[in-house]
């Protein structure tokens, strides 16, 4: 019963004292009382980090250090099972593999097993200080238990007392390089373990996947002597057994719980059965001479040199990240990409996304480095000799192992003293153009291998397509906003006699823009218009619509034309222009004098009116057809009392439409809201009114609000 642990150096401050190590042993029996409370020998401790945005792996139970190189740093936006724990507050239960691939498909991906897996946040009175996880065999329910559920509570808050122990004393525990690991007690020989589980020469392979003790009948059949066996990996030692098949046998027992075998070719002749015998503290393998007939198992062609073995693990990260990338709209959500999702899998430190414009290299984002570092790059010129320059400009990996192989290519560069000690310029082709370079950097020197600089050289390539079509996303949408800027007013006139104010949302949806439009225009020293409307569609064709209907209002408007022969005009208007997007709008004229307005509208929502007394009505007008319906379309106008102190709240329909939600309560919520804060000056009233849209994260509409009130003048 033993924890290993990183460096002491990396628990706490320079020269820690044992108190530190006592807090780490007692996180590491909290975990180990998993095997009592809750039946279960794998699981793991992330721990959050400083900033609140990242999850560090600092303890795993038993063998799953094996499955969790991948997340060894996870975003707490990701979309995984400990993430969910630590972003809702909640309990996370994935009742088996079937629910795993429905609910966190990549997840499922990356273990394609049967088992069950549960995430629970490490909660203090300071707040969330990390998350604990635990997996079950295929064979535990795919409900969790009460008594389950009253264990894991219990492991939940002995881990927060440890945690805020520790950070009292002054030894906060602290995720290492490494995470540190721990298991359920076993029995002392592993050899003697292996013997109580089967009678004949075997083989058993402990919790991170080496073998722990091996028969001499079972080196004989493998081909290699005991001592040359015992600490490996058998798909390292033995070159027959690399193929990926035979790793993800051994995964599949360990995840599963569950038996299983495989048989495999021992050259040049020789065929063995693999049976695998799994428990809490390993495997028990039993290895026999297999009874093939000469036609059930064909005996594949000697390469003619020797393959590149490509591990199961490298292959998930190209998955995983293709399927990431794919979510990726930005340039900055494809940086996010590749440090959440890759950096952490190679054990990374920082990232950097490199590209060569106008003669200058261009940082267009980064992650990891310290505030300030990577921005003094920023504008290098392409004549320069630097790696970054070097790779932006040259279709050809490049990986440093040292900061010496480093130097001794750039001598004196600014780049060597980035505080990293290894990196990985990765070119990004695509459609055959090299359009920039990926940087990993490592903190300590790194040894990338063959099938490593293979992988990562592959990854280039899926990062450098998901950066182009954002570069390109990134260029439209700007080109959107400018057009929607330019459309939309920039300011309201003032007007004597009345205050005003508007907002103006975009959806989070799609490129960000839409056709929804305000205004008012002054028609003479005495009359007012007000106008507000929303053109079907959230693209650039929705916008320049806008632009086009907003100044014909206008020149309608001050051609002293009534409301009903403003939008009839501006419906013939549409019809001419021969577009098929449709477009509702309302249109208000204002006598400053009389404190009246006639209202003409053209399918657009019922504007909403708080009277001096307080008291809020829905505006309800003869509505006519929206715009571009039918060419001969009337707009019957409603007169409407606008007293000192009155005040008008026009809107579109984004304001008061969700998917599902009722529309008269939409309604009749923002009248309330109206009339709590009805008094309030204007900007916070319209704050007010905007509210939960405002706060919501996904809106499949832009909003447009203009309220005005009416003052003396």
């Amino acid at each position: 019963m033993s924890t290993s642990r990183p460096a002491a150096s990396r628990l706490g401050p320079r020269g820690t004292e044992p108190a530190a190590e006592d807090h780490l042993d007692a996180v590491a029996e909290t975990l180990r009382s998993a095997a009592d409370r809750l039946g279960t020998h794998m699981g793991g401790c992330y721990l959050l980090s400083d900033d609140g945005q990242l999850l560090e792996l600092t303890m795993t139970l038993g063998a799953a250090r094996q499955f969790t190189r991948g997340w060894q740093h996870v975003g707490v936006a990701a979309p995984i099972p400990v993430a969910d724990a630590v972003r809702d507050g909640r309990v996370v239960w994935v009742g088996g593999a079937e629910e795993m691939a429905r609910r966190y498909p990549r997840v499922a991906v990356a273990m394609p097993y049967a088992f069950s897996l549960v995430a629970a946040p490490v909660e203090a009175q300071r707040g969330t200080l990390g998350v604990v996880f635990f997996i079950w065999p295929a064979s535990h329910s795919t409900e969790l238990s009460p008594a389950e559920r009253h264990g894991l509570s219990v492991i939940t808050s002995q881990l927060a007392e440890v945690l805020v122990r520790a950070a009292a004393v002054g030894r906060p525990i602290r995720p290492g390089a490494r995470p540190a690991t721990t298991a359920a007690r076993s029995a002392d020989d592993p050899l003697t373990a292996m013997m109580t589980r089967l009678p004949e020469g075997m083989c058993g392979i402990g919790l991170d996947g080496r073998l722990a003790a091996v028969t001499p009948t079972a080196a004989e059949l493998l081909g290699e002597p005991v001592e040359l066996l015992l600490g490996t990996k058998p798909w390292v030692a033995l070159p027959w057994l690399r193929d990926p098949v035979y790793e993800y046998s051994y995964r599949a027992a360990v995840m599963s719980g569950e038996p299983t075998s495989f048989v495999a070719l021992r050259p040049p002749d020789r065929w063995l059965s693999f049976e695998l015998f799994p428990d809490a503290a390993g495997l028990t393998v039993r290895v026999s001479a297999a009874e093939v007939g000469e036609h059930e198992v064909p005996a594949p062609e000697a390469p003619a040199e020797p393959a590149a073995h490509t591990r199961p693990g490298a292959l998930y990260h190209i998955l995983h990240l293709a399927t990431a990338l794919t979510e990726a709209v930005t340039v900055q959500d494809v940086v996010s990409m590749v440090s959440e999702q890759i950096v952490p899998a190679f054990g990374g430190q920082a990232v950097a996304v490199l590209m060569a414009e106008s003669g200058r290299l261009r940082i267009v984002g980064h992650r990891g480095y310290p505030p300030g570092l990577v921005d003094q790059f920023d504008g290098t010129s392409l004549t320069e000799s630097t790696p970054g320059v070097q790779a932006s400009t040259n279709p050809v990996p490049a990986f440093f192992e040292s900061r010496a192989e480093l130097e001794r290519l750039y001598a004196g560069r600014r780049e060597t003293q980035d505080g990293m000690a290894s990196w990985a310029y990765l070119p990004l082709v695509t459609s055959g153009r090299l359009i920039g370079t990926c940087v990993l950097a490592f903190a300590e020197p790194h040894r990338f291998t063959v099938g490593e600089r293979a992988v990562l050289t592959s990854l280039g390539g899926l990062i450098a397509q998901a950066l182009d079509r954002a570069r390109l996303y990134d260029t439209k949408l700007g080109l959107a906003h400018g057009l929607q800027d330019i459309l939309l007013p920039h300011a309201l006139p003032v007007v004597p006699g009345l205050e005003a104010t508007a907002r103006y949302l975009p959806g989070t949806e799609g490129m960000d823009i839409g056709g929804d439009f305000y205004d008012i225009v002054r028609v003479d020293r005495g009359t007012v218009a007000i106008v507000i409307g929303d053109v079907q569609g959230h693209n650039v064709n929705a916008a320049a619509l806008m632009g086009q209907i907003r100044t014909a209002v206008r020149a309608f408007a001050t051609a002293d034309a009534d409301p009903s022969t403003v939008l009839a005009r501006t419906n013939l208007l549409l019809f001419d222009l021969g577009t098929t997007l449709l477009a509702s709008c309302a249109y208000l004229r204002v006598d400053l004098a009389s404190r009246e307005a006639w209202l003409a509208d053209a399918g657009h929502p019922a504007p909403l009116l708080r009277g001096p007394d307080g008291r809020v009505s829905l505006v309800q007008p003869r509505s006519g057809l929206v715009l571009n319906v039918e060419p001969t379309a009337e707009y019957p106008q409603t007169d409407i009392g606008l007293p000192i102190g009155s005040t008008l709240v026009l809107y579109t329909d984004g304001l008061i439409e969700t998917p599902g939600g009722d529309l008269d309560q939409a309604v009749a919520g923002l009248g309330a809201t109206l009339a709590r804060h009805g008094d309030e000056p204007l900007d916070q009233l319209a704050d007010a009114l905007l509210g939960r849209a405002e706060r919501a994260e996904h809106r499949t509409d832009d909003i447009a609000l203009l309220v005005v009130r009416s003052v003396p003048g």
